[in-house]
């Protein structure tokens, strides 16, 4: 791990720090913003005037699984044509476009579309489509919204969930097939659209206060929230992240497989419309990070060769595993990555060194491994790690133009963080009284999330994320229990049997957890290749329990207080419930819903009832 990182040319670290009387720390770049553009589809315009034949999007198709390819120019007729076919209709900003679909090339082009036409675009998690049983989430945020216009790529898949909506007066489209026993227009109808000149005239309509997008994000009600992203929330962060890490004119143009799903503000904003600004190709992964979805990736990374890949640590943990596998694989992807980046949770170090040791292997250098923070409601990134950094778990610094007030929680180093800036939305659609709920007296945002500095003497190290404040309880003892800090570490101590975990014991005198156990990996762990075993037995095998147990007591034995221990687990069969509100749009646990649903569990886990592993 001596070897060099490989040469990038980062933003300096430039901090101004101010300290008030309360303890209340105020942190901002010296860094002045750039200009940014007015909207999104400037973009688009920018590079099919520049580069028509690059090719901005491609994605398997038909039954052979070749890749469909679209070059800026093409994708921007397609754009304008379907944009005329919605200023043909009505279409603006009192009626939205909502998507129900994974990502594809006909996602990207309708949202570019329905920009330009200044309709707000509604894309929707497909868990609240095809994972749901009640479509009670789909419904509301239908509801909420009120389309005029519903998006599928596929209308067999989503028949229920479309059945399930009250559609009158709202234009169906589809790409490969119609929703049996409705009227759908074809998405190739929407492109053969002879464009005018009312589609430039609607684009230079476009303001910086435009609505561009409603993102939803589930919170601790397990309803979704609209929350309004603003063109110029979007653009301003896309300069922000341009700034973070500098490209040269004579830099290859960026090349990025893409699984984020773009319904959720990091793959659809930073990921995609970075991605876009940068002039760069996106070949759309359908793969994704779990077990049996995970090979298309690899399938796919050996015929792309990325310039940056993004990934949630249990993607690269099965990365990891492949890329040492196959060297042929490794040179590929090493072949022109310049950065690595991840996000939903810590990097484990393990991973972080594994990694790093293939790419000094097929590279002669290390990686910088990058990530940042923020939330679906600052377009989405505030802070950014843009240094070549030896650890991981850091959330870094401001962005240029993003102040960010760092209150003292009461425990010792930990502040609560609130933000102040352009791409800090205007508020949640038709809530109100939600969003004059989000911030404080002085207009920062009140995200929920805790941090502290790496080197309080030093701010410039940046900082480490601390959990969310919303979640934190106390024992009985009266001790403050740090669940978001907490659940991490545990999942990384009980690898690889853990896959997520709710934290319990408010008004306990432990802490225990309810573990969502990854059924893959326990297989491996007790030599069940066969998959003989029933998930019971699989759960009380005596490998699975030893591993978990030895990898807890270990994180005990170093930990400090009875704050950071775990001392009582019981592995659940029942994975997250969508319909419970027990996991997000984002696939992440909502802690509250969950011990709310699962009170029976939480009860027997202190009693010591049967499968409660005493750590």
């Amino acid at each position: 791990m001596q070897a060099p990182f490989k040469p990038i040319t980062f933003l300096s670290r430039d901090v101004k720090v101010e300290r008030r009387d309360d303890g209340t720390v105020v942190l901002q770049s010296n860094h002045q913003l750039k200009p940014y553009e007015k909207h999104v589809p400037a973009f688009l315009a920018k590079w099919a005037a520049e580069v028509p034949d690059r090719v901005w999007l491609a994605q398997r198709r038909g039954p052979d699984r070749d890749w469909l390819k679209l070059s800026y120019a093409e994708a921007k007729r397609q754009v304008d044509a379907a944009t005329q076919a919605l200023l043909d209709r009505g279409f603006g900003p009192d009626r939205p476009v909502m998507i129900l679909s994974s990502n594809s090339i006909e996602f990207a082009l309708l949202t570019m579309a329905a920009m330009q036409a200044r309709a707000p675009v509604a894309p929707v998690s497909p868990a609240y489509s095809v994972m749901s049983q009640d479509h009670a989430k789909l419904k509301y945020v239908f509801d909420l919204v009120k389309p005029g216009l519903v998006f599928v790529q596929n209308g067999e898949i989503y028949a229920r969930a479309l059945a399930a909506l009250d559609l009158e007066g709202v234009l169906l489209v589809h790409v490969d097939k119609p929703p049996p026993l409705m009227q759908s227009l074809p998405w190739s109808e929407l492109v053969a659209t002879k464009t005018t000149d009312a589609v430039a005239a609607s684009v230079a309509k476009i303001e910086p206060g435009t609505v561009g997008k409603f993102l939803f994000t589930s919170g601790s009600t397990g309803m979704p929230k609209a929350v309004i992203n603003t063109q110029e929330m979007m653009c301003a962060n896309v300069a922000m992240m341009s700034m973070a890490r500098v490209r040269k004119p004579t830099d290859p143009a960026p090349v990025m497989l893409d699984w984020l799903p773009w319904n959720h503000t990091m793959g659809g904003n930073a990921t995609f419309q970075g991605n876009l600004a940068e002039g760069g190709t996106t070949w759309i992964d359908d793969g994704k990070p779990l077990p049996g979805l995970f090979e298309e990736t690899l399938r796919n990374l050996r015929e792309v060769s990325p310039t940056s890949f993004s990934n949630v640590p249990a993607g690269y943990a099965m990365l990891a595993t492949a890329l040492e596998k196959d060297e042929v694989l490794a040179r590929r992807f090493f072949g022109n990555i310049n950065v690595l980046s991840y996000g939903g949770a810590t990097l484990p170090d393990d991973l972080y060194e594994r990694m790093e040791t293939l790419a000094v292997k097929h590279t002669g250098c290390r990686i910088p491994f990058i990530t940042g923070w923020g939330a679906t409601e600052t377009a989405p990134t505030a802070t950014s790690v843009h240094w070549a950094s030896d650890r991981v778990g850091l959330v870094g610094l401001p962005y240029p133009g993003v102040q960010l007030k760092m209150v003292p929680t009461g425990e010792e180093g930990r502040y609560e963080l609130r933000l102040k800036s352009v791409i800090v939305t205007p508020g949640y659609f038709k809530q109100p009284d939600l969003t004059a709920k989000m911030f404080d007296e002085e207009g920062f945002y009140k995200i929920g999330d805790a941090g502290r500095f790496v080197d309080p003497a030093d701010p410039s190290w940046g900082l480490i994320f601390d959990g969310r404040v919303v979640e934190d309880f106390k024992l009985m003892s009266g001790t403050f229990v740090l669940v978001g800090t907490l659940r991490t570490t545990a999942i990384a101590a009980a690898t690889p049997v853990l896959q997520d975990a709710v934290v319990c014991g408010e008004g306990r005198d432990q802490v225990g957890l309810l573990g969502f156990p990854n059924i893959a990996a326990c297989r491996q762990v007790a030599g069940d290749k066969e998959a003989t075993l029933t998930t019971a037995e699989l759960l009380a095998h005596p490998a699975v329990v030893d591993t978990l147990k030895s990898g807890l007591a270990a994180m005990n034995a170093a930990a400090k207080g009875s704050s950071m221990q775990v001392r009582r687990v019981l592995l659940m069969a029942e994975p997250p419930s969508v319909d419970g509100h027990e996991i997000t749009d984002k696939g992440y646990i909502n802690q509250r819903a969950t011990l709310e649903r699962r009170r029976a569990l939480v009860d027997r886990l202190y009693a010591g009832g049967e499968g409660v592993i005493v750590v």
